[in-house]
């Protein structure tokens, strides 16, 4: 409740700051520098404006307790939820704008009809003594106010709510560990904020200046009268285009820079660290786009460094597997080299072809937890020990699922899990056929089963690569995948030398 205090204390002084510039500082010296009226006539002027602030000050506050309700039970109940510390999140974030509509409503017409009612009927009972028209020159000029202040409490708003979008945040994070924001919603543009205050800014003096003049210049005859408001409206007219063309130029120029960085901040999400943002500004987005850049260079740094670790965390998995067994050691090794040429023929991007490249790696990690016994035997192996070999793509997968972060194994597990599983489905260890088996696991038990055939082992002596090579050509539709079989024989053929 103390910060709820001090923001009610902010916008207290906020409103009577605002008013005081726009109202009593700008109002009154409009009205009483350009008037020339008589002592009681003066006091006649004193009490519309006082039962008129009565009025305007009533309603104002009404619909300040209205706004503001919602706001200060939000601070006094404790049983809040999440949904409830969102919901009041957005509406603290719309208070400026509420401010605008405050002093665009109760405030403007709280003041000037009773203002204008009153000013008639003591014009109609001669005790004033001026124009009628003069009542509706002085409502031109409350509206050009009351922007004025709503423009003036919309800033100062914004700067008031700070404090309480903390504590919210804070409190949110401390009771639900999540840190809220609006999630990149805009509840209102740049370029409606900007224009319309430039806009306002330029305009307002010129409004002011050509209202008090026409005052001040009404003995003039009708013709020097015609004539004054068709120069005065020529140089509002080209006022207000100036105002507003500057205003968009300004929001144009602050904007551009704005979507560069947005656009490259959304490339850097993706993981695309290569280019900078350009650095064309002379002015302090210069500052921003070079610490942009700075930060980029140092998530790349690290994505750099990241990847060699991963990479180094990768090929000594596989060299610490394949150094269990000397007859097999560069098994992962060439299987990864023999996926990868699979997977480029089968027209796999490059992120494909990395992540393939890893899961081959990757292949038999499982073997790790098959006994010396089992896995180095030298002669056939028992229908009980090579149920034990034939758990080692679940044992694989296993192993991954318990590396953190879990997301970043992911990718790998299913190539892992199904590299022994046939096209007909008499693999295993999910007995899964065709194109039901995950496309990496298809890949790598190409690479594996030739690989496996043209090895070494304790108990024979591998044959001979052609041999291989008509195996799983024989083999394709059956226990391999046709299509990546047949990528692999076109391949080795192509390429006798290189894949010997």
């Amino acid at each position: 409740m103390p910060i709820y205090k001090r923001f009610i204390q902010h916008v207290i002084l906020n409103y009577i700051i605002g008013s005081f510039i726009a109202v009593l500082l700008v109002g009154a010296i409009f009205i009483f520098s350009t008037l020339n009226v008589a002592h009681y006539e003066f006091l006649g002027l004193m009490k519309i404006i006082a039962f008129s602030s009565i009025i305007m000050i009533a309603c104002e506050t009404l619909v300040f307790r209205m706004h503001l309700g919602p706001v200060r039970h939000f601070f006094l109940d404790k049983r809040t939820t999440f949904e409830d510390v969102e919901a009041m999140y957005i509406r603290i974030h719309r208070l400026p704008n509420l401010s605008v509509l405050r002093i665009m409503g109760p405030h403007l017409l709280g003041f000037s009809i009773p203002a204008a009612g009153m000013a008639i009927w003591m014009i109609h009972t001669r005790q004033l003594t001026l124009p009628f028209y003069y009542v509706g020159i002085a409502c031109i000029g409350a509206c050009l106010v009351a922007s004025m202040h709503a423009m003036i409490e919309f800033f100062l708003t914004m700067r008031a709510i700070r404090p309480l979008l903390i504590e919210i945040r804070d409190r949110t994070y401390q009771k639900y560990g999540i840190n809220i924001s609006l999630r990149g919603r805009v509840l209102l543009s740049l370029r409606h904020k900007f224009q319309l205050s430039a806009t306002l800014i330029g305009a307002f003096p010129l409004f002011l200046f050509c209202l008090a003049t026409q005052i001040r210049l009404e003995h003039l005859d009708e013709a020097l009268s015609s004539s004054y408001w068709l120069w005065a409206g020529t140089i509002l007219l080209f006022g207000v285009a100036f105002a507003y063309l500057g205003g968009w130029l300004l929001t144009r120029e602050i904007e551009q820079p704005i979507h560069h960085l947005l656009e490259k901040m959304n490339e850097v999400k993706e993981g695309r660290l290569n280019d900078k943002a350009s650095d064309l500004y002379s002015d302090e987005f210069a500052k921003l786009v070079e610490g942009f850049n700075i930060m980029v260079e140092g998530l790349k740094e690290r994505e750099d460094k990241n990847s060699q670790l991963q990479e180094s965390y990768f090929a000594t998995l596989a060299a610490a597997l394949d150094a269990r067994d000397a007859y097999t050691a560069g098994h992962s090794l060439r299987v990864a080299e023999y996926s990868v040429i699979i997977g480029r023929r089968g027209g796999l991007n490059e992120t494909d072809l990395d992540l393939l490249r890893k899961t081959a790696l990757l292949h038999d990690i499982g073997k790790i937890g098959v006994a010396d016994a089992v896995l180095l035997k030298d002669g056939k192996l028992t229908d009980e020990e090579f149920d034990q070999i034939k758990m080692h793509p679940v044992m694989g997968e296993s192993i991954l699922r318990q590396v953190e972060p879990a997301d970043a194994m992911a990718p790998y597990l299913p190539g892992v899990r199904s590299h022994h599983e046939r096209y007909d489905g008499k693999g295993y260890p999910d007995q899964l056929c065709g194109e039901d088996i995950p496309l990496f696991g298809r890949i790598i038990a190409v690479a594996d089963a030739y690989d496996a055939m043209t090895s070494d082992r304790p108990y024979r002596k591998g044959m001979q690569k052609e041999k291989a090579v008509m195996i799983l050509e024989e083999g394709k539709g059956t226990q391999w995948d046709p299509y990546f079989a047949e990528l692999f024989v076109e391949e080795w053929r192509r390429n006798k030398g290189i894949m010997s």
